[in-house]
């Protein structure tokens, strides 16, 4: 039988195109992004026409995220052949089979190391970049900052920590706790609040800071501090994010969330997400459990280098 949860959009950066077309099947980039990211995208997509495939749930569940492209593009093979009538198999659609496949695809995440690996297209591969533009919490949340990023800081937790590594890699229990910091309470809230007045008050504002390491030591450095102050003043902040790998996560989120706020520069804030841990560490002895007291340490070797 047929499913509910299966259809095909279309999306364009030609207008008149896109008028042309019955409004049920066009992804209107002017309603779904802010006009400056909506007019970036119009004009990077140009006159070109792109799908936007969704294939049966079902599907993907018994086989896995890589066969969206070749299940999309059996489809498309078999209406090109239904819609002129040839009586032939993909061998008569070769190159339109290869651009649906493979040529003209994008993925909506990429394949990750193999010993993990499943196909491509899985929750653990959505690069952090085009996560951020799926949330689109800039879009409901437009004239708070705060907000936007801290929507998506949790849907963030919930993907990749909770049911990526937390379910996955790990089985259950560790990481799908300590995630839940980032968005069960307003802790992380005001940690973040407390960033952004600091950086109105000495640095004019979002996005009016230069990108140097002398202002992300000025401002993680401050971010960092008031959230370990506020746990060591605040038992219940304690009791809350019980936890090291929960206050390290939180910390880390605060420091970098205001570090890119200030600067408008993502690896900035990476850098100041990272200087709260190397802090966290100098000051409490240790982050959380061993695999804290790895990556997040030698975080900073990777973001500086870039």
């Amino acid at each position: 039988s047929l499913t509910e949860d299966c259809y095909v959009k279309i999306f364009t950066g030609d207008d008149e195109m896109a008028d042309d077309i019955e409004p049920q099947f066009v992804l209107n980039l002017d309603k779904l992004f802010t006009p400056k990211s909506a007019a970036a995208l119009k004009a990077a997509v140009g006159k070109s026409m792109w799908q936007a495939v969704h294939i049966p749930t079902t599907v993907s569940r018994t086989c896995d995220g890589g066969t969206t492209s070749r299940w999309s593009a059996m489809q498309i093979g078999m209406s090109f052949i239904g819609a002129y009538k040839m009586c032939a198999g993909e061998a008569a659609v070769a190159d339109l089979a290869f651009a649906a496949k493979h040529a003209g695809v994008i993925q909506m995440a990429d394949i990750l190391p193999a010993r993990r690996a499943r196909g491509p297209n899985e929750p653990g591969g959505i690069k952090f970049g085009h996560f951020a533009d799926m949330v689109q919490s800039d879009r409901k949340y437009p004239n708070d900052p705060i907000r936007a990023s801290l929507e998506i800081v949790a849907a963030g937790t919930m993907l990749f920590d909770q049911i990526w590594l937390g379910s996955y890699m790990s089985g259950g229990v560790g990481f799908t706790q300590y995630a839940t910091a980032a968005y069960t309470d307003n802790i992380l809230d005001d940690y973040t609040s407390y960033g952004v007045d600091y950086i109105k008050k000495k640095h004019g504002g979002i996005g009016k800071a230069k990108a140097t390491q002398e202002i992300i030591n000025d401002i993680a450095t401050e971010v960092n501090l008031y959230g370990m102050e506020q746990y060591e003043e605040y038992p219940t902040a304690l009791e809350a994010h019980f936890g090291g790998s929960q206050r390290a996560s939180v910390l880390a989120a605060a420091s970098g969330i205001t570090v890119a706020l200030a600067t408008a520069n993502s690896n900035a804030g990476l850098n100041g997400w990272y200087l709260s841990m190397l802090m966290h560490k100098e000051g409490w002895s240790r982050l959380g459990f061993f695999g804290c007291d790895l990556q997040d340490q030698c975080g900073s070797a990777n973001s500086m280098s870039i």
